[in-house]
């Protein structure tokens, strides 16, 4: 249960986790005044509204963890240096980032692996980051440059599935297996390991050099397999998944491919297993945000994000055969849960 104790560490962990990573941006934002693609739509919200909003992210955070939810984030006071570390390597390829986006550059990976049977529309400079997803040194700053993005809510807005995530789990029993669909560098699996830490759990990512990245975080879990394929075509038996997480995965996938990945998810959760997917806000889930929305695609490269703003994400996934359950908004973030009738 967490104490008073806890309470204060965590509000004054984050607390300096917003400075933190705030300072980092008005560094990228003073780098690139003036050069980045002229943006239009309507205005986003003033820095009142935004630090108010992240009030009231951390507020829900820390009620979720009093409430028993899930525990306080077991990284809250990261060790100096690596802090330092990645400082100094996010601000050293900022330049570069900064340039490539002046410039319109992103497409700087496309030949790369291209025999190694990566598909050409996840080989691209995605957020204009150097590698594209493609190399050890973009998953080192991967998460790193996220946090600046968000002034240092992601893993607050990430931590919004393991609720619904802790309901599914329960309501499968001990032999539970969960998948981590876009795992990414490992940082949400760590999370879930340190919450439920004799769960069994997978997570699948195209990126080598990310999966790498992921082993290094949680060589000292157990019960993790690490596994490179297509979300689009998952080494997974028909349901044999209880519980499925997708993490800021669907806004980057292509119509056609996002169809196709709904189709697999609904194939391989068991009858009564359930899907959390934690993605990017779309037009009306918060009407102040609508103009950053609108914006985003001018100011990264996320060429797929238009389509995603337009998307039916009900619909989707209905259509695959799950049925909607409760969501809640976290910030610029959404949670969606749906589950898979017949248990």
């Amino acid at each position: 249960m967490a104490t008073a104790l806890d309470r204060i560490a965590f509000q004054a962990a984050q607390r300096l986790r917003r400075s933190w990573f705030r300072g980092h941006w008005i560094a990228a934002a003073a780098l690139d005044r003036g050069r980045r693609p002229a943006a239009s739509g309507a205005a986003g919200p003033g820095r009142r509204e935004l630090d108010a909003d992240l009030d009231a992210l951390f507020a829900a955070d820390w009620a979720a963890i009093e409430a028993g939810h899930y525990l306080p984030p077991a990284d809250m006071w990261a060790p100096p240096a690596r802090a330092l570390g990645d400082s100094r390597a996010f601000l050293r390829d900022l330049p570069r980032v900064a340039r490539r986006r002046r410039e319109g550059r992103h497409q700087e990976v496309a030949a790369d692996d291209a025999g190694t049977g990566l598909p050409r529309y996840y080989r691209q400079n995605f957020h204009f980051q150097t590698d594209g997803w493609l190399s050890r040194d973009s998953a080192r700053l991967y998460d790193f440059q996220v946090e600046v993005l968000f002034g240092g809510a992601a893993d607050a807005m990430r931590r919004g599935a393991l609720a619904p995530l802790g309901q599914a789990l329960t309501a499968a029993g001990a032999q539970a297996r969960m998948v981590d669909l876009a795992c990414g560098t490992g940082r949400f699996l760590a999370a879930v390991k340190d919450n439920w830490p004799r769960l069994a759990v997978t997570g699948i990512d195209l990126s080598r050099a990310y999966l790498d990245e992921a082993a290094r975080r949680l060589r000292r879990r157990r019960g993790v397999t690490l596994v490179q394929a297509l979300a689009e075509r998952l080494p997974l038996a028909d349901g044999s998944i209880d519980a499925l997480t997708a993490i800021y995965l669907f806004h980057e996938l292509p119509p056609g491919i996002r169809q196709a990945v709904a189709v697999e998810i609904a194939r391989v959760l068991r009858p009564g297993g359930r899907l959390i997917l934690v993605d990017s806000l779309q037009p009306g889930g918060h009407p102040p945000y609508d103009g950053l929305l609108e914006r985003f695609p001018a100011m990264f490269h996320e060429p797929y994000f238009a389509s995603w703003l337009d998307l039916d994400l009900e619909g989707l996934f209905v259509a695959a055969g799950l049925r909607a359950g409760p969501g809640e908004r976290r910030f610029m973030s959404k949670i969606a849960v749906f589950d898979k009738p017949g248990a």
